[in-house]
């Protein structure tokens, strides 16, 4: 049987946790340049802002799937100067966990390559991935219109940019709707931080090791993903003490 050969992060909110919260004041980053850039009134873009993230997975789609012309780069820069990313602190913890998996590593986000590297900067991680899988990866600039997840469209470029085999991979997500999308990709995938029945959750990618032993198997005793996941959908790994056995054969 052929084993997981990539894990897949997301990055904000996965490989760090939501607690860090660095992305509250992304909101107001936004409003306001609805507001100052495209002359779009207060009470409005703030109502703008949450459903055309719920129906496009950023507000940034949603805003050019209504005809709104500006600068992706302008966008990016003006939103991100209101985030803390100081709060952000080297995890050593992180980096010797991803370091020691022998998968191929890469992260799939939404956000812009700019905002990707600082992050995993300021977590000293950005060394312990292959690539990261970006805004500006599929998506040209001025553009009309913008590919981002939990579309199948932006899983399907990003296996194809990658060359992952979506049946030996295993993507990780905070958000329901991504993770729901991977799978239907053909992914195997994993909800971060959440427990939603059906799903399989961990509460941290701090613990995949008790959660997925699995993940460090020996070459000679491969697990395939689809014996990884066997059964483990109604399953939520939180903690080390109540992390299930996943099948094994």
């Amino acid at each position: 049987m052929e084993r997981i050969e990539c894990l897949l992060f997301d990055l904000d909110y996965t490989l760090y946790p939501s607690s860090a919260d660095i992305l509250a004041p992304c909101n107001e980053g936004i409003i306001k340049f609805m507001v100052q850039r495209l002359a779009i009134r207060p009470d409005d873009a703030a109502h703008m802002c949450l459903s055309l993230y719920k129906s496009h997975g950023t507000t940034m789609a949603g805003l050019v799937s209504l005809g709104y012309t500006f600068d992706y780069d302008e966008f990016s820069e003006f939103v991100c100067s209101f985030l803390p990313y100081h709060v952000l602190r080297p995890d050593p913890a992180l980096r010797s966990l991803l370091l020691s998996l022998p998968q191929r590593k890469l992260v799939f986000t939404n956000a812009d390559k700019a905002h990707a590297i600082k992050v995993l900067s300021r977590l000293n991680i950005e060394d312990c991935f292959e690539r990261v899988i970006c805004l500006e990866t599929f998506n040209i600039k001025g553009s009309a219109r913008i590919v981002c997840k939990p579309s199948l469209e932006a899983f399907h470029h990003a296996i194809s940019v990658a060359g992952l085999d979506p049946s030996k991979t295993l993507f990780f997500d905070d958000s329901l709707h991504n993770v729901e999308a991977a799978k239907l990709a053909g992914l195997h995938a994993i909800l971060v931080g959440g427990c939603v029945r059906g799903i399989v959750c961990i509460e941290s990618v701090h613990m995949l090791k008790e959660a997925l032993p699995v993940l460090w198997q020996e070459e000679g005793n491969d697990v395939s993903g689809d014996e990884l996941m066997q059964n483990a959908v109604d399953e939520t790994l939180v903690v080390p003490s109540e992390v299930v056995s996943l099948p094994t054969s």
